[in-house]
């Protein structure tokens, strides 16, 4: 919504129609908003309140002040305040042109929710933002909003432009990598334009105040502070501080200047405004990878992000349809009986604990032990699950028991070769269809029968693990008791071993643990060359080859190594649970590369512990 559609806009409304913006995330109309107040002179009489906790008696005050003086009211966020809804409702009822002034107009933004007010939303005028989607379009919408002025600086109009241009291009590729998934960021965040604008505003305050560019303290406001304030994920941070540096940087005021290896977007010398959007009407629609730091197999990801998402939205529909025929309602019952009784067959029994306990006591040498046990203590609470809610299932099919909206949950879920909720909650995080998900359970389940049976293998399937951080610390504390040294002393340095068809006959370390069956997004582990390397093309994921976890007391940093984060899952992302870890990452490890480290965080290379079908 630029100046001059909120210009129509207005001109539809009166005092007594609300005005509503519905968000989207990356969308921000606030600076439109402000500019037309300023054309119709009502920016010092446009009063505004981010609604949320205890906001609700100051947005009242000011709707109050507002209808008697004539003001424009802005509330911001409200699906933030649901409480506070009903009262909005009935003020909103009560609007009487009569006794409002007729310069009064109510603004309102939220994303949307059900719980916003219908009468609200059937009496206002609608509005929506949407981000550009593109990166040339992203752009061009920026310089579009600036008038010629906002291009000119007093004491250095060239190297200003070269700055807004670069910022600018930043600010897009921060929000264009978003389309990416977890390639681009773990978080997708909500960068808008007023992240922009902060930026732009302390750069011209800055070129004002110094004879020379104070980079350093760009860089640092506009990637800790200015966007950096949203970013919650400390390995996003890690990605935008390592993007910053090929936009806010001294090179960038040299025109021909490259921002990617292509010649596609590069630094133009200084022009007005028409200009700028000539040039950026050059650009590719489909932007190449390489401007976002990504290689090319990202639009590969992107493309299947995107069908993905529509798929699953299909599946949601068809799940909870209704409306199916005497004759399809019976062979869904069938099918769903089928897949029920299949499931029963596959999954064992859950296992023994008192004989765990027997054969691996707990002792204070060996901390694997008490590993094992836990492992075996989780995985019995998912079959524990899986078992109660499948058999329920099949007598509320066969019409014995009552069909619960947890069992009718659970056959939608089996319907769409979903993981039901009611497991997904007890099991380990998992992107895998329900086929491919019991599979992967089974052969879990057969690696920590193996481990009963045979004793502490030579090498460790990674993925076999409900809970690999409680494996890593007892193979940390094994060491620290064995040397006599405090455990946060002690840090793991690794080893790429010879890839094999057979980890698990690996000759075991005397310290330490062998781990096996990692997979690498982004990028491929090359043994000839001993480095991480560039992907081959569409090749998404490649296998890691065994690597030797080796504990080390007061490790020194290693050079010539890329500091690689080791997710449970594709999607990266994870919450801070209540043991102090993510539900998601699992560590950081060292794998030596022949370029720069920064080089593969701007790929977005990390390592998981499973993809999102069985491999």
């Amino acid at each position: 919504v630029c100046s001059s559609d909120l210009a129509d806009v207005y001109g539809d409304s009166d005092s007594t129609t609300p005005l509503i913006f519905i968000i989207s995330p990356g969308s921000d109309p606030m600076n439109d908003l402000l500019k037309f107040a300023e054309t119709k002179k009502m920016s010092k009489k446009l009063d505004k309140v981010s609604l949320g906790q205890g906001q609700g008696k100051k947005a009242e005050e000011l709707l109050r002040e507002g209808m008697e003086k004539g003001q424009w009211v802005l509330l911001q966020n409200c699906h933030l305040a649901i409480s506070w809804m009903p009262t909005l409702e009935s003020i909103v009822e009560s609007f009487d042109e009569n006794k409002i002034k007729k310069e009064f107009r109510l603004w309102l933004t939220s994303m949307p929710s059900e719980k916003f007010p219908v009468s609200v939303l059937q009496i206002g005028v609608k509005m929506t933002n949407e981000p550009p989607k593109g990166l040339r379009a992203n752009v061009t919408r920026s310089f579009f909003g600036f008038k010629e002025d906002d291009l000119n600086h007093n004491g250095k109009p060239n190297d200003f432009r070269r700055m807004l241009f670069s910022q600018c291009l930043f600010h897009a590729v921060l929000q264009e990598r978003r389309r990416f998934g977890s390639l681009g960021f773990n978080i997708a965040y909500e960068f808008n334009d007023s992240d922009r604008n902060v930026c732009i505003v302390q750069l011209r305050k800055f070129l004002d105040m110094y004879q020379n560019i104070p980079f350093d303290v760009l860089v640092f406001l506009t990637g800790e502070i200015n966007y950096g304030g949203r970013v919650t994920d400390d390995w996003d941070r890690r990605t935008m501080m390592t993007l910053i540096k090929d936009f806010i940087h001294p090179k960038v005021l040299k025109d021909g200047y490259r921002y990617s290896p292509s010649e596609t977007y590069q630094m133009i010398e200084p022009g007005k405004k028409s200009y700028y959007l000539d040039y950026f009407a050059t650009w590719p629609i489909n932007p190449d990878p390489s401007i976002f730091g990504l290689h090319e197999n990202a639009d590969i990801t992107c493309a299947r992000n995107e069908a993905n998402a529509v798929l699953a939205t299909v599946l949601s529909l068809e799940a909870g349809s209704s409306a199916a025929g005497e004759g399809t309602a019976h062979t869904r019952a069938q099918l769903l009986t089928t897949t029920a009784q299949t499931i029963l067959k596959k999954i064992p029994e859950p296992f023994v604990l008192r004989k765990f306990q027997e054969k691996y006591p707990t002792s204070y040498e060996e901390s694997m032990n008490t590993v094992l046990i836990q492992e075996a203590m989780r995985y019995n609470k998912v079959l524990h699950v899986m078992n109660i809610t499948l058999k329920e299932f099949l007598k509320g099919i066969k019409g014995e028991v009552g069909m619960s909206s947890d069992l009718e949950a659970i056959g939608n879920s089996l319907f769409v070769n979903a993981v039901p909720d009611a497991w997904a909650k007890q099991a380990y995080p998992s992107l895998m269809p329900l086929s491919g998900w019991t599979d992967d359970l089974v052969k879990r389940l057969d690696f920590i029968r193996n481990w009963y049976d045979n004793g502490t293998p030579n090498a460790f399937w990674i993925g076999g693990l409900y809970f690999p951080q409680a494996f890593l610390t007892g193979t940390l504390q094994n060491f620290a008791r064995k040397v006599k040294e405090p455990i946060d002393t002690i840090q793991f340095a690794f080893e790429m071993l010879p890839a094999t068809e057979n980890p698990s006959e690996l000759p075991a370390p005397k310290d330490g643990a062998i781990l096996y069956g990692l997979f690498m997004e982004g990028a491929r582990w090359s043994a000839a060359d001993g480095s991480i390397v560039e992907s081959n093309p569409k090749e998404l994921y490649t296998n890691m080859p065994p690597i030797y976890f080796k504990p080390v007391v007061n490790k020194p940093p290693a050079a010539g190594v890329y500091r690689c984060p080791v997710y449970k899952t594709l999607t990266r992302a994870g919450t801070l649970s209540t043991t102090g870890h993510s539900t998601n990452f699992v560590l950081p490890i060292e794998i030596p590369t022949s370029v720069d480290g920064e080089h593969w965080v701007k790929r977005g290379v990390a390592c998981l512990v499973s993809l999102n079908y069985a491999k």
